[in-house]
C-alpha cells in the first residue's frame, strides 16, 4: 500500500504546484474558469438565484453547491480554496479505493488506476468540479453491493451535480433490490431538484441552455469539419456557450447523427438489460463503465474533464477481481494523456485544424472509440454471450444453491445471508452436492471460484 500512497501525494504534490501556478503548463490558462467564471457564479448563486442570463451556465442545480463549496474555507482566496478542495476529493476517492482492494475480491488495480490517471489529465484535474463529481459516482458505485439504497442516493446526488451519475444504476440486477434502488435515487433526485426550484428561480434552466449548441471541437464528431477546413468548408471556429466550436453548414447535421448515435447507444443497453443472464459482483460497475463511454463518446461534445469520469469508472471496475474491463480501462487511461496533449499543450494546434492537432484528436477519439466497443463487448459476453453458452437462464444459479448476492435476489444483511447459507447446506445434505468452499463458493478465497467452475471459459 505504501508506494500507491507515495505516488499518489507525489502526483498530488505537482498537480497543486501546477494549479497554483509555481509550474506553468503551456497554452490556455485552465485555472481561469476558477478564478474568474466559477467565482462570478458563486457571487450570483449567493443572492439566491442561479445565473438566469448566462449562457455558459448549463449544469443542473446541484453544481450550485460545488461552485460554493469554496466558502467553506473562508480564510482562503475563492480560487484557492476551490483547488484545495478538488485535492480532498481527490483524496478521498482514492481512500475508497484503497479500502474496496482490502475488501474480499478486491485489488490495487483500481487505486493504481485512480493515482496515475488523475494526474495524466495535468492541471484541468483540479480546475473543473468534475473530480468532485466523480468522487461522489466512485462512492455510489463501491457501496452498491453492501448499501444499494446508500449508492442509489449518491449516485442521485451526482445526477443533481452534474446528471451522468444517473447511468451509474444501469447495471442493477434485477429484483427487488433493484427497484428499491431506483426508487431511492429517484425519489432524492425530485426531491433535491424540488427544493431548488422553490427555493432559487432559474433551477431548471439548465434544460434548455444548450439547445442552440455547435459540434465542441473535441469532439468526435468535429473531426468532419477539422478535415473539411481543407476542402473549403465555410463554417467558423468560434467561443459558444462557453467552450470552442464549429458553426456553420452542415453542423445541425453533425449534431443529430451524435445524438442519433447516443439513442442507438441507449438502446442497446436497453437490449442488454433484458437478454443479461448473470449478473457477477463487477456487472454494476462494468454496465456503469460501459454507458458512460457510450454516452460520453457519441456526445456533440467531450471537454478535457469529461475523462475524469472515465478514469473513476474504470478505477471501479479493475478494483473487482471478477471484472473484464481491464483493456478498456487501460485504453482510457492513455487517451487521458493523449488529452493533455491537446488540451491545454496543444490546443492551438486543435483550433487551427493542423497536422498536430487533428493527429491528436484522431488518436485520442480512436482510444475512446475502441474503449466504448471493447467495453461493451465484454460486458455483453460475460453476462449474454458466455452464461447462455454454459446453458444458464436467468434464476439458475438460484435454483443450484449457488450463493446469490443481495443484487440479483432484493435480499441482504446477516439474517438473509444466514438463511442463504441453511438452504445452501440443506440442498446440499439431499442431494449429495458440496457447499461452501467444496464447490468453489464464490465467495471465498479472491471471489472466483464457484464462477471459475461454472463457466471456466471466462479465465
Amino acid at each position: 500500500m505504501r508506494l500507491p500512497v507515495a505516488l499518489w501525494c507525489a502526483t498530488r504534490a505537482v498537480l497543486l504546484l501546477t494549479v497554483f501556478k509555481v509550474l506553468t503548463v503551456p497554452g490556455p490558462d485552465v485555472t481561469t474558469d476558477v478564478s474568474v467564471i466559477y467565482r462570478t457564479w458563486s457571487e450570483v448563486l449567493r443572492t439566491g438565484s442561479f445565473p438566469l442570463d448566462d449562457v455558459t451556465w448549463q449544469y443542473p442545480p446541484g453544481a450550485a453547491l460545488a461552485v460554493l463549496s469554496p466558502g467553506a474555507l473562508p480564510f482562503l482566496e475563492y480560487a484557492s480554496a476551490f483547488f484545495v478542495l478538488m485535492c480532498a476529493a481527490d483524496a478521498a476517492a482514492f481512500a475508497l479505493l484503497l479500502r474496496a482492494s482490502r475488501r474480499p475480491g478486491g485489488r490495487t488495480a483500481g487505486a493504481w488506476c485512480w493515482t496515475v490517471g488523475v494526474p495524466l489529465l495535468g492541471p484541468t484535474a483540479y480546475a473543473r468540479y468534475d473530480l468532485l463529481v466523480t468522487a461522489v459516482a466512485v462512492a455510489a458505485l463501491l457501496a452498491l453491493a453492501r448499501r444499494p439504497r446508500t449508492a442509489a442516493a449518491l449516485a442521485a446526488c451526482g445526477a443533481l451535480l452534474k446528471v451522468w451519475p444517473a447511468l451509474l444504476l444501469v447495471g442493477v440486477g434485477r429484483g427487488r433490490t433493484a427497484r428499491a434502488v431506483w426508487a431511492t435515487a429517484a425519489g432524492t433526485a425530485l426531491a433535491g431538484t424540488a427544493v431548488f426550484a422553490a427555493t432559487m428561480p432559474g433551477a431548471l434552466d439548465f434544460l434548455t441552455a444548450q439547445r442552440d449548441r455547435g459540434t465542441e471541437v473535441e469532439s468526435l464528431g468535429s473531426l468532419v469539419f477539422h478535415v473539411a477546413r481543407h476542402h473549403g468548408w465555410e463554417g467558423q471556429v468560434l467561443l459558444n456557450y462557453g467552450s470552442v466550436e464549429f458553426l456553420g453548414p452542415y453542423v445541425d447535421v453533425v449534431s443529430d447523427v451524435s445524438l442519433g448515435l447516443s439513442l442507438l447507444g441507449f438502446g442497446w443497453l436497453l437490449l442488454w438489460r433484458v437478454r443479461a443472464v448473470e449478473w457477477t459482483e463487477s456487472t454494476a460497475a462494468d454496465a456503469a463503465f460501459a454507458a458512460v463511454l457510450v454516452f460520453t463518446t457519441t456526445s456533440r461534445v467531450i471537454s478535457p474533464q469529461y475523462m475524469l469520469w472515465l478514469v473513476g469508472l474504470a478505477a471501479v471496475c479493475v478494483s473487482l477481481r471478477a471484472s473484464r474491463q481491464t483493456p478498456p480501462a487501460l485504453l482510457v487511461v492513455v487517451a487521458t494523456g493523449v488529452t493533455l496533449l491537446e488540451f491545454p499543450l496543444g490546443f492551438a494546434h486543435v483550433v487551427a485544424s493542423d497536422a498536430r492537432g487533428v493527429t491528436l484528436l484522431a488518436v485520442r477519439n480512436g482510444l475512446l472509440v475502441a474503449a466504448t466497443v471493447l467495453a461493451c463487448v465484454r460486458l455483453w459476453r460475460t453476462t449474454v454471450t458466455e452464461p447462455r453458452r454454459a446453458g444458464a437462464v436467468p434464476g439458475a444459479r438460484e435454483a443450484a444453491g449457488a450463493a446469490v448476492p443481495p443484487w440479483r435476489t432484493g435480499r441482504s444483511g446477516p439474517r438473509h445471508a444466514a438463511r442463504a447459507t441453511g438452504e445452501r447446506t440443506a440442498a446440499g445434505a439431499r442431494t449429495g452436492t458440496a457447499t461452501g468452499a467444496d464447490a468453489g463458493h464464490p465467495d471465498d478465497g479472491d471471489g472466483t471460484g464457484g464462477r471459475a467452475q461454472a463457466s471456466s471459459s471466462r479465465r
